[in-house]
């Protein structure tokens, strides 16, 4: 045998088999390699597309046992799994879980693995089975363990929330839910959107929505539907809408300028708001200005008395409030109807008492009338410490008193400034009707006048003056009432509030109701107005110094009285 294969490629030649298998080699190996880099490319999107699906699957498929069981696994990936699972097959207690989830609240027992929900409660720990109405009560954590979550996991139980929510039978709970999607829609979110919103019945929501596929449609490179995205999200006022514009990279010019328009759109109509805002702001604090120089008005007008108890009057119309609601601490809406009247009465005896006991021995004396009433506030400030201690007192707010009028995304009035607002208007028609309609109106309106021809015609000066009296205080009083809604009861009520409600009598015109009530709203708007750019104390000085400019322009005020206090 040879030693030297060879191998006949011709007739005319040979080539010797160790030259020519290194070559094949080195040919295959080049061919495999540009192969393989050309189909390795296509094998991983393979590859991928099929662990995606396989993923997708397996979340949409798993069973509601199983996700629930996949959410205490340390894996933030087999979370999610179990989320989407859970959000797919939607059980009553859903919203519930994901809740808790999101908020740090979700536990679950290291021996069964179960569910529970986290409440603190007087220094223990109690877990609240979420399948069951099964609650452990302990000092400490141990045996149970917190179900983590990063804020990928968040970002997705927020998404998932919202899509359970968008089906709600409840309009505030479709429309929280919409505007949770407006702030950052996903592809999954416009899919549920454009699903959802053409049986969408509540106009509000409906808008958001279309709002949410405004801003989805900007994240496209779809530009011809720009425009049309661009004119919706003018007409909404969301900070998200406006957010999106700005955060908006237009690709022309026509484009840049309609974005530009509706940034700018969007800004007056805020600025609008804001200024009625503002007005409603001043309007409220105005009522609580004229409720509290009503009383002031009158005894100040009629009798010519400056009661520096005036305020103490309107915190004893406070503390009735806090007594009324603690003896109806089941009925707390009642109870503050009931408060108006208890403090009318109240306020009113204890004025009554002080006319008949101190001021009507003081009559032609002002300054020994000063320094006897303000004397009188210290001792009903100290009799209030030493009943209800100097400690301040809260009256709850009745539940048809809270919240808000939700105008639109910038505009929500408070209803409890709205009820002050009617609640000044209310009185004030009240004390209206009584001053014109009533015997003891006539009196009052004659003795103000001419207090010596009210006497030859037989009226009983003394006892006009006391039942006046009364009358003041008992506004002072219901004054009180509206007050301990808006701050704490305490000794020192009054104070804050009693130079202002001199210097709304003096603006108006003293002892003209009309005036008291057009001053107390002028100077509330005022003082709102100037507070963003001066500050609440720079304000009230400056306001200060227009009504001390203003009455040595008018020293009679914009309404003044006639008669014997015009002559005075």
């Amino acid at each position: 045998m040879c030693d030297v294969w060879e191998h006949e490629t011709s007739t005319r030649f040979h080539v010797p088999i160790f030259m020519v298998v290194p070559k094949m080699k080195t040919l295959m190996y080049g061919l495999l390699e540009n192969m393989w880099a050309k189909l390795m490319p296509c094998l991983l999107l393979i590859a991928a597309l099929f662990l995606s699906q396989v993923t997708v699957a397996h979340s949409e498929t798993m069973p509601l046992d199983e996700a629930w069981q996949t959410l205490t696994v340390k894996s933030y990936a087999k979370k999610a799994d179990a989320i989407n699972a859970i959000a797919a097959h939607n059980p009553a207690n859903t919203v519930e879980v994901l809740n808790s989830m999101a908020q740090g609240e979700l536990y679950f027992s290291k021996s069964d693995k179960k569910l529970y929900r986290l409440k603190e409660v007087d220094d223990q720990y109690q877990f609240h089975s979420i399948f069951a109405q099964e609650v452990i009560t302990q000092d400490r954590k141990r045996g149970f363990k917190k179900v983590k979550i990063n804020n990928k996991l968040r970002s997705l139980i927020r998404q998932k929330l919202a899509a359970v929510q968008l089906t709600d039978a409840d309009v505030a709970v479709r429309l929280d839910a919409a505007n949770a999607l407006l702030n950052d829609p996903d592809e999954d979110s416009v899919t549920l959107i454009r699903s959802l919103i053409g049986n969408e019945s509540d106009s509000n929501v409906k808008t958001v929505m279309e709002s949410a596929l405004a801003i989805s449609t900007l994240a496209q490179n779809d530009q011809q539907k720009h425009l049309d995205a661009i004119a919706m999200l003018q007409q909404s006022m969301n900070p998200a809408a406006l957010n999106a514009l700005n955060n908006y990279r237009p690709a022309n010019a026509q484009l840049e300028k309609a974005a530009a328009q509706a940034i700018q759109s969007i800004n007056d109509r805020k600025d609008l708001y804001s200024i009625v805002e503002t007005i409603f702001f001043g309007l409220s604090l105005g009522s609580v200005l004229a409720l509290a120089a009503i009383g002031l008005a009158i005894t100040f007008g009629v009798m010519g008395v400056i009661n520096m108890a005036h305020g103490e009057l309107m915190m004893i119309g406070a503390y009735t409030t806090f007594v009324v609601q603690t003896l109806m601490p089941n009925n707390i809406g009642a109870s503050i109807i009931v408060a108006i009247p208890a403090a009318f009465i109240v306020a009113g005896l204890v004025g009554i008492a002080i006319e008949r006991g101190v001021i009507r021995h003081l009559y032609g004396r002002p300054l020994e009338t000063l320094l006897a009433t303000f004397g009188l506030s210290l001792i009903l400030q100290q009799a209030v410490r030493s009943i209800f201690s100097p400690l301040n007192r809260t009256v709850e707010t009745p539940e048809w008193m809270s919240g808000a009028w939700q105008f639109n995304e910038v505009l929500a009035l408070t209803w409890n400034r709205m009820y002050i607002i009617l609640f000044c208007i209310a009185v004030f028609m009240v004390l209206i009707a009584i001053m014109k309609k009533t015997s003891l109106g006539l009196q009052v309106r004659a003795v103000s006048q001419n207090r010596t021809m009210a006497r030859a015609m037989g009226v009983r000066s003394d006892w006009v003056d006391a039942l006046t009296f009364g009358l003041g205080a008992g506004i002072a009083g219901i004054a009180g009432v509206g007050l301990s809604l808006l701050t704490n009861v305490g000794p020192n009520l009054g104070q804050a509030y009693i130079i202002d409600s001199f210097m709304v009598v003096v603006f108006g015109g003293v002892g003209n109701l009309w005036g008291t009530l057009v001053a107390g709203l002028s100077l509330g708007v005022a003082n709102k107005i100037i507070e963003p750019w001066a500050g609440a104390v720079l304000a009230k000085i400056l306001v200060l110094v227009f009504i001390i400019l203003f009455i040595q322009k008018r020293p009679k005020g914009l309404f003044p009285q006639r008669g014997r206090a015009a002559a005075d």
